[in-house]
């Protein structure tokens, strides 16, 4: 179960990085075409959001790898587990179901590491 957590924490670190990257740093401009939902939000909202879930990313896999604060993961990964529920009520407003989809679909990966690495499986 151990490996199914760090492999879980892996794709779910590499998803978030790349788009915390791309939020925080492309202009608000140049996302809206790929994000339709950065229109209802200020550019500074989004570039927040990139860099909660880049700083989400990190916590996923820095404080496990090393060994400094091992709590850090699984609050990580609660945290991005909280920033799917608010895309998908994002998403719902907008009538967008496939992306509500989607955050289900990571939310479920988030919280079953926070589970896990809270629980029965800690660093």
């Amino acid at each position: 179960m151990n490996i199914a957590l760090w492999i879980v924490q892996a794709v779910l670190a590499a998803m978030f990085g790349i788009a915390g990257v791309t939020k925080s740093t492309q202009p608000k401009e140049k996302l809206e075409p790929k994000l339709p939902w950065a229109e209802d939000f200020s550019a500074g909202t989004v570039r927040l959001i990139g860099i909660a879930e880049l700083a989400g990313a990190l916590g996923l896999i820095l404080p496990a790898a090393t060994g400094i604060a091992p709590i850090l993961t699984p609050l990580a990964a609660t945290g991005l587990a909280v920033v799917m529920v608010l895309a998908a009520l994002t998403h719902l407003r907008r009538k967008e179901p496939a992306a509500i989809a989607f955050n289900a679909v990571l939310f479920v990966l988030a919280a079953f590491v926070a589970w896990g690495r809270f629980g029965p499986y800690p660093l």
